[in-house]
C-alpha cells in the first residue's frame, strides 16, 4: 500500500531532473536579467555597450565559480558549436535581414559584397601567410599547412556587434549598411572557407583544383541565397493564400518563425551557407510575408524577432566570458609553454588581424570610390577608418571555428591545440574589450553627433518593417513622386540619369515587383481586408507608399 502511495506521489510530483542542468540554465537566465538591467543603466555611458557588459559579467561569474570550486572549473556549460550554430546564430542573422533597410543595403550591395567576400579572402590570405611565416617560427608543435590555413579562416571572421550597437541605422544609414552588410557576408564567407579547407586535399594542389574550389565557393553563395529567397517567397505565398489571420494570429507568427528556421536547417543539411540563407529569407519576409499578416501580427513579429536576437547575443557574450576561464586548457598550456610564448602567439595573431583588415579596407574602398559618380556614394577616409575598426573585433564565430578545428567534444589534451584555443580566446577577449571600449569614443570623434543628420541620405527609407500609419502620416497623398515621405526628383537629362543608375535599377525593380511579384506573393498594397483592424481597411494605400 505504501509502495502504491509512493508510486502515485512519484507520478503526480515532478519527474527526477538533472539538477546540474537546471542550475546552469537558471544561472544564465539570472545573469541575462542582470545584463539587461546593467546595460540599461549604462546606456548613456561613453565607453560601455551591451556586449561588453555581458562579457564582463560572464568573466566575473566565471571567476566566482573558479574561486568557489577551488580552481577546478569556471563554467557551468561546455562550449558547443552545435549550440552556437543551431540555436544562437539563426535568430541573430535572421533578425538582421528582417530589420535591415533594404533600399540602402541593395544600393551598396556591390561594395558590401566586395568587402564581405573579396575582403575576407584577402584577409584570409594575409593571416594564413603571416601564420606560416611567423607562427611557424615559435615552435609550438605539430601544426600542418591545414592548421595555418584554418587559422586564416578562423581569424577572418569579424564580429561587428559592438560597432553596430553604437552606429544608428537612421542617423548613419550608409555607414551602418556597409558595416552591417559586410559583417553578415563575412561570417558566411569565413564559415564556407573553413569548411572548404577541412574537406580540401592540401597534398595535391593544382590550378584545376583551385578553379574548382572557386567554382564551388560561388555555387555555395548563389544557391544559399536562392534557397533563402525561395523560403521567404513560399512563406509569403502560403500566408497570403491560406490567410491564417482570420482564425488565429498566433499561427501567422509561428509559421513565419518556423519557416525561417527551416530554411536555415535545410541549408545546413544541404551543406550550403545557413547564414546567407536565413539572412536573405529575413529580407524577403520583411518585403512580402510581413505585409500579408494582420496588424497585430506585424507588431508581434517585429518585436519577437528583435527580442530573440537580443537574448541570443546576450547569452553568447556571457557564454564566451565564462568559457574564457576554463582552467583545463590553461593548465595544459601553462605546463608545456612559457608565458612569453603564449603572449607572443596572441600578439602575432592580433597584429595579423590589424594588418589583414587594413590590407583590404583601404584598397577596396579606393576601388569602390572609383565606380561612384557622386560624392554621396563615396566612402570618406573617416568612414574607412570606422569600417576598418568595426571589423577588428573577433567573437563567437572565431571561437566556434577554433573549437571545431582544435578540440574534440570541447576538450583537448594536445598542447599545440590547447594553445591555439587559449590564444583564440585571448584575441577575442582583448579585441572585444579593448577595441570595443574605444568604439564609442572613436565613432563620436570621427562622426560627431552634430554632423550625423547631414549623412542621413534623402534616399534612405524608414526602418523596415514599420507600421503602416508611420508611412501614411509622413507622406503627402497629393504628390505622385513621393517615396517614403521623401520627394525624389526625376533626372532632367541623360547625364543626370547616368550619375544615378541605382535609381533607374530601383525603378525597373519596382515595376517588376508591382507587376508580377506582389500580385502573387502579396506585400504592401495587397493586404487582405481584416475585420476589427480599422487601420488596414479604412486608410487606402497609395502607390508612393511602397517600401
Amino acid at each position: 500500500m505504501m509502495g502504491m502511495v509512493a508510486a502515485a506521489g512519484m507520478a503526480l510530483g515532478d519527474p527526477p531532473a538533472d539538477y546540474g542542468s537546471i542550475a546552469a540554465v537558471g544561472l544564465f537566465v539570472a545573469l541575462m536579467c542582470v545584463c539587461i538591467v546593467v546595460g540599461h543603466l549604462l546606456e548613456e555611458n561613453r565607453w560601455m555597450n551591451e556586449s561588453i557588459t555581458a562579457l564582463f559579467i560572464g568573466l566575473g561569474t566565471g571567476a566566482v565559480i573558479l574561486f568557489a570550486s577551488s580552481g577546478k572549473h569556471s563554467r557551468v556549460l561546455v562550449f558547443s558549436e552545435d549550440l552556437f550554430f543551431i540555436y544562437l546564430l539563426p535568430p541573430i542573422i535572421f533578425n538582421a535581414g528582417f530589420q535591415v533597410k533594404k533600399k540602402q543595403f541593395f544600393r551598396n550591395f556591390i561594395t558590401i559584397t566586395l568587402f564581405g567576400a573579396v575582403g575576407t579572402l584577402i584577409s584570409f590570405t594575409v593571416i594564413s601567410l603571416g601564420a606560416l611565416g611567423l607562427i611557424s617560427r615559435l615552435n609550438i608543435g605539430a601544426l600542418e599547412l591545414g592548421d595555418y590555413l584554418a587559422l586564416g579562416a578562423i581569424f577572418s571572421a569579424t564580429d561587428s556587434v559592438c560597432t553596430l550597437q553604437v552606429l544608428s541605422q537612421d542617423e548613419t544609414p550608409f555607414l551602418y549598411s556597409l558595416v552591417f552588410g559586410e559583417g553578415v557576408v563575412n561570417d558566411a564567407t569565413s564559415v564556407v572557407l573553413f569548411n572548404a579547407i577541412q574537406n580540401f586535399d592540401l597534398g595535391n594542389i593544382s590550378t584545376v583544383k583551385l578553379l574548382q574550389f572557386i567554382g564551388s565557393f560561388l555555387y555555395l553563395f548563389s544557391t544559399s541565397t536562392i534557397l533563402g529567397v525561395a523560403a521567404g517567397l513560399l512563406s509569403a505565398y502560403i500566408i497570403k493564400k491560406l490567410y491564417f489571420g482570420r482564425h488565429s494570429t498566433d499561427r501567422e507568427v509561428s509559421i513565419m518563425m518556423l519557416m525561417a528556421y527551416l530554411s536555415y536547417m535545410l541549408a545546413e543539411l544541404l551543406d550550403l551557407s545557413g547564414i546567407l540563407t536565413v539572412f536573405f529569407c529575413g529580407i524577403v519576409m520583411s518585403h512580402y510575408t510581413w505585409h500579408n499578416v494582420t496588424e497585430s501580427s506585424r507588431v508581434t513579429t517585429k518585436h519577437a524577432f528583435a527580442t530573440l536576437s537580443f537574448i541570443a547575443e546576450t547569452f553568447l557574450f556571457l557564454y564566451v566570458g565564462m568559457d574564457a576561464l576554463d582552467i583545463e586548457k590553461w593548465k595544459i598550456v601553462g605546463q608545456t609553454y612559457s608565458p612569453v610564448k603564449s603572449i607572443a602567439l596572441s600578439s602575432t595573431i592580433l597584429a595579423l588581424v590589424l594588418v589583414s583588415r587594413a590590407a583590404f579596407v583601404f584598397p577596396l574602398s579606393f576601388l569602390s570610390n572609383l565606380t561612384k559618380k557622386t560624392p554621396e556614394g563615396k566612402i570618406s577616409f573617416k568612414q574607412q577608418v570606422i569600417v576598418w575598426w568595426a571589423g577588428l573585433m573577433r567573437g563567437a564565430v572565431s571561437i566556434a571555428l577554433a573549437y571545431n578545428k582544435f578540440t574534440r567534444s570541447g576538450h583537448t589534451q594536445q598542447p599545440s591545440n590547447a594553445i591555439m584555443i587559449t590564444s583564440t580566446i585571448t584575441v577575442v577577449l582583448f579585441s572585444t574589450m579593448v577595441f570595443g571600449l574605444l568604439t564609442k569614443p572613436l565613432i563620436r570623434l570621427l562622426n560627431p553627433p552634430r554632423y550625423l543628420s547631414r549623412e542621413t541620405s534623402t534616399l534612405s527609407e524608414p526602418s523596415s518593417p514599420k507600421s503602416f500609419l508611420e508611412h501614411l502620416v509622413a507622406n503627402n497623398p497629393g504628390h505622385p513622386d513621393l517615396e517614403n515621405g521623401i520627394s525624389i526628383r526625376r533626372p532632367a537629362s541623360l547625364r543626370l540619369l547616368l550619375t544615378s543608375p541605382t535609381r533607374s535599377v530601383h525603378h525597373y525593380w519596382r515595376k517588376f515587383d508591382n507587376g508580377f511579384m506582389r500580385p502573387v506573393f502579396g506585400g504592401r498594397g495587397f493586404v487582405p481586408f481584416v475585420p476589427g483592424s480599422p487601420t488596414e481597411s479604412s486608410v487606402p494605400l497609395l502607390p508612393g507608399n511602397e517600401n
